[in-house]
């Protein structure tokens, strides 16, 4: 078969039904491929940065490869946010661009770059395809890299003119994605972990990924141990409702030390060590506390932290090999237990009262407003969070038992958010999609709009409004600045002018709504299960103690 004809039989066997693109000329010889060709969707996005968000989105909720398709260097310049998002995540996608003609490209043509060049940083692997002969084998690479642990994007430059050969080219058979086993060293993680007067378990994204949350909640309840999530865990790792559960670490070394100061044997399952954001001085592990490592990725073990076992290995299957040898081995596990559990219980009550005390019209209370959409969410719900200072608040009251039913990127590219909630919710129909996001990093996506119009995507999207970069005005206030001292932020308000979010999400044919109560909001989130299309809700939030009127 020809070129084009080989690449869509390895997109058929690797299981894509649908590519998400913004196409240019260099695409064409691709986009007009598709015409007519069963079994494949072109998922169209206005602006590169949110076609990668929603196909991010799309493989996290599939748990499969995503593949996109952007235009040349510049699409790709744009693309490169979400490439980053996707690669610190874990998100496994296989990026295409169509490079220039051959024929001409030393005459340096419009639209030409350094392709391969500009996606290295953000890749796991990045290749342009010099003959035709060579295009299967190297999609076939392609995909199995973006599954392999650890999972991410991976990029192909495919120039325009190497579609339309007509070489015949041969397919190679889809190999089987190997799956690994338990990690070796488990007996002497069971003796350090059985042997712990105060265990520790932090929870990873690996977790999530692995599907292993209910071998890790057997490990924990085996042990009696208090479960952490990962400093800004992007998943559900361990069952917000479980009484071992403590919450998230926050990411800080000075943070994490002292939530752990507490225990003698910590289990680090699927976890980067401890992401911090900003700088504390010292280890994030106090002195004397034992860390046991399970990780797929050889890369991570012992990585930043010395640990007493590294356990590499299938994380699920490792967890269950655990849990199968602790279940009953250990002394005292059950008191320890019902002693967490009675704490947690009392914490999360003060929690939650903190935040009814502060529900009434608005501008609302953040912590309120952040409990409020917690407490309307629909049965089964996805939240897709990008929301920053709220989004710190709705963590401490979220508390979501099912796996997948929260997305988040550690990877920091603003703009992500409307993006992966469209992706997610065309990735699981059958479940409803309530995305938080804030206004600053609203307006950097706001393009993901005009694809959820497009594909009537039922996604409610949240807008918390409190038209400025409050996380960034609280940094500043932790230190000695000028911007503390005299109540003046450079650069940290977004008015004038005050955004019209109404017009803003009417300009996409968006419907939308204006909230004025925490109640309110309650009984909006509490809609999405039934929406057709999707929804935009303005939640104005108050702001910062020094925000100037207007």
């Amino acid at each position: 078969m020809n070129p084009v004809e080989a690449l869509f039989e390895i997109l058929r066997s690797e299981g894509v039904d649908r590519v998400f693109g913004n196409p240019g000329t260099t695409e064409l010889p691709f986009t007009d491929a598709l015409v007519d060709r069963p079994g494949f969707e072109y998922v169209l996005g206005v602006q590169e940065a949110s076609v990668v968000s929603m196909a991010d989105g799309y493989a996290r909720a599939t748990g499969a490869p995503s593949l996109v398709n952007l235009h040349v260097a510049a699409g790709l310049a744009n693309g490169l946010i979400g490439m980053l998002n996707a690669r610190r995540s874990r998100t496994p996608m296989v990026v295409t661009a169509g490079q220039q003609d051959r024929r001409h490209l030393l005459d340096e043509p419009m639209l030409a770059g350094d392709l391969v060049g500009l996606a290295a940083a953000a890749s796991k692997s990045a290749v342009e395809v010099q003959h035709a002969r060579d295009l299967p084998l190297v999609m076939r690479r392609a995909f199995a890299l973006a599954r392999r642990p650890p999972a991410g994007p991976v990029f192909v430059s495919i120039p325009m003119d190497l579609l339309a050969e007509a070489e015949e080219v041969t397919v190679p058979e889809r190999s089987p994605v190997p799956i690994m086993g338990p990690a070796t060293g488990v007996d002497d993680a069971v003796r350090l972990l059985a042997g712990a007067a105060r265990p520790a378990i932090v929870a990873g994204d690996g977790v999530g990924r692995a599907g292993a949350v209910g071998d890790l909640v057997t490990v924990a309840e085996a042990l009696g141990a208090a479960v952490y999530h990962q400093p800004m865990h992007d998943g559900v790792d361990f069952p917000g409702n479980h009484p071992l559960h403590r919450g998230m670490l926050l990411p800080s070394y000075e943070s994490v030390r002292t939530a752990l100061g507490s225990h003698d044997v910590v289990l680090l399952a699927g976890a980067r060590a401890f992401t911090a954001h900003h700088y504390s001085p010292g280890s994030p592990v106090p002195p004397g506390v034992a860390l046991v490592q399970l990780d797929d990725d050889p890369g991570e073990l012992g990585r930043n932290l010395p640990v007493r076992v590294a356990l590499l290995g299938g994380i699920r299957r490792t967890l269950a090999e655990l849990g199968a040898e602790l279940t009953g081995r250990v002394p005292g596990a059950a008191d320890r237990a019902a002693m967490i559990g009675a704490d947690n219980a009392g914490e999360r009550a003060d929690v939650d009262a903190a935040a009814r005390a502060t529900y009434g019209a608005a501008p609302l209370n953040p912590l309120g407003a952040a409990h409020a959409l917690a407490a309307g969410l629909p049965a089964g719900a996805v939240v897709v969070e990008e929301a920053i200072t709220t989004g710190m608040k709705l963590r401490s009251v979220l508390r979501l038992d099912e796996p997948g039913s929260f997305v988040h990127t550690v990877g920091g590219g603003l703009g992500w958010g409307i993006g992966a909630a469209v992706g997610t919710r065309m990735g699981r129909p059958d479940r409803p999609v309530v995305a938080a996001l804030g206004d600053g990093c609203a307006m950097f996506g706001l393009q993901g709009l005009w694809s959820a119009a497009r594909y009537r995507t039922p996604v409610l999207f949240v807008v918390f409004d409190n038209r400025e970069y409050r996380t960034l005005k609280d940094t500043l206030d932790h230190g000695a600045s000028r911007s503390a001292a005299t109540g003046r932020y450079v650069g940290l308000d977004l008015d004038p002018p005050v955004v019209d979010w109404a017009a803003a999400a009417a300009t996409f044919e968006v419907p939308s709504v204006q909230v004025s109560s925490t109640d309110q909001l309650r009984d909006v989130v509490a809609g999405a299960a039934a929406l057709s299309g999707p929804l935009l809700a303005r939640v104005p939030i108050t702001g910062h103690p020094a925000r100037r009127p207007g």
